[in-house]
């Protein structure tokens, strides 16, 4: 379908520049055009240096009649909940139902089986969404670039303060919904179910020039993920521990403990990235007898502590 918009708009293309456009091989290029004509569509190449792919005068597809609303929701197109969310649930639906009107009928059943075949469900396991009632109002502000005044519940003191931003986008992770936002000196994360009461100015603001919003989270994430894991911890888990490890840590510390390798024993003996003491000492609890901690000393004590409490008020 990005093939034949392509050829519909910008006329003739080399199989070569489609590859690049697309980001896709030459090769897929020309399997994608045998199915195009297998589809009926009239689509012809002409050889030599000033060649390509061109559809035949006249053809255009049939994807016409699409909303303003219903164009900005194409992107949510496999997102129903989310766009439901957004209050783009009815023009994603009217979408997809003009998207399968404009496509050839080999196309259209093709796309009919993998949406019966393929459900994308994005929020953790045993975690339920937040509930972020003020999210439609903040989509407003982000889609219209308008200045929004924000009264935001946050983990420190002060906990309630209040914010003017420029809001560059939303990001959906895990089920939480965040607001990316420039303040008055830098650009930050705001979770937005944290956010107790929201105004959209009619004061509109310009966007950095060159933000990319997928590029900011990916850096903001490995920031975040760089701040977060200060310290180390060698601990030695039994074969059922090393089994159950992953289901009880977050991914970048069960990857730390992938790499170790059995002892004599069928022990493993694996050095993992830790918040802080407390916080290792109530992730490293979970696994009981199966883990023990040999570095540092003082994580080493804090676990034995809390078992020495522990045998104290069942024993």
């Amino acid at each position: 379908m990005s093939l034949l918009l392509l050829l519909q708009s910008k006329g003739r293309m080399t199989a070569q520049a489609l590859a690049d456009e697309l980001e896709v091989s030459v090769r897929t290029i020309y399997r994608d055009v045998d199915s195009l004509h297998a589809a009926g569509v009239p689509l012809y190449g002409d050889a030599g240096p000033a060649g390509g792919y061109q559809l035949l005068d006249g053809y255009r597809t049939r994807l016409t009649g699409l909303t303003e609303q219903e164009a900005e929701s194409l992107f949510l197109a496999g997102l129903p909940g989310p766009a439901a969310e957004l209050g783009l649930g009815d023009a994603v639906a009217a979408t997809q139902l003009k998207l399968m009107a404009a496509l050839p009928s080999p196309m259209r059943d093709r796309a009919s089986r993998m949406a019966t075949r393929f459900h994308l469900d994005a929020p953790a396991w045993y975690y339920d969404p937040e509930r972020s009632p003020l999210l439609a109002v903040v989509a407003d502000a982000v889609w219209r670039e308008r200045l929004l005044e924000v009264s935001y519940r946050r983990w420190r003191a002060p906990e309630e303060v209040t914010r003017v931003l420029r809001p560059l986008g939303l990001v959906l992770k895990a089920g939480r919904w965040y607001l990316v936002a420039q303040g008055s000196t830098r650009i930050s994360t705001y979770r937005v179910s944290q956010i107790q009461a929201a105004t959209v100015s009619e004061e509109s603001f310009t966007r950095p020039e060159g933000f990319d919003l997928a590029a900011h989270w990916t850096a903001s994430l490995e920031d975040f993920q760089a701040r977060q894991y200060t310290g180390s911890a060698v601990i030695r888990l039994s074969p059922a521990g090393w089994e159950a490890f992953p289901s009880h840590v977050l991914p970048v510390v069960a990857r730390a403990a992938e790499e170790s390798v059995a002892d004599d024993d069928g022990f493993f003996v694996a050095t993992i990235p830790i918040e802080s003491v407390a916080h290792a000492t109530g992730m490293l609890l979970r696994l009981g007898g199966e883990v023990e901690v040999l570095e540092p000393a003082e994580l080493r004590e804090r676990i034995a502590d809390a078992v020495r409490r522990l045998a104290s008020m069942y024993l």
